[in-house]
């Protein structure tokens, strides 16, 4: 078995139909089990659907599970290394608080209380 199969069951989602934009290993067994009996479609789809109902009617789902949790790689990175952490923004200047009537800093969201 292609492990990169595996890994393309938890980032590709299906691409049309009543599931449309849901990964395909979150895809229900009948409706997989549908695909079956009508016909996979062809290419790489019709795999990867085949591929998770023979997971899927085995019982054998919970493969997946570390392959959701595994850190993302970005484009271009060189494997084993991590993926960097996102920068934080602080938010500075004129426009990151508001003083109230009582000269408090409050929340863009939330009113100053009297």
């Amino acid at each position: 078995m292609d492990p990169e199969l595996l890994s393309l069951l938890v980032t590709r989602t299906m691409p049309f139909g009543k599931y449309q934009g849901h990964l395909i290993a979150d895809l229900p067994g009948p409706y997989l089990a549908w695909f079956a009996r009508k016909g996979f479609p062809k290419g790489e789809l019709g795999r990867l659907l085949a591929l998770m109902l023979e997971l899927d009617h085995n019982g054998l789902s919970g493969l997946l599970d570390p392959l959701r949790t595994a850190p993302r790689a970005w484009p271009g990175q060189p494997p084993g290394d991590s993926p960097a952490k996102p920068a934080v923004v602080k938010a500075s200047g004129a426009g990151a608080s508001s003083a109230g009537p009582s000269g408090a800093a409050t929340s863009p969201n939330r009113p100053a209380k009297p």
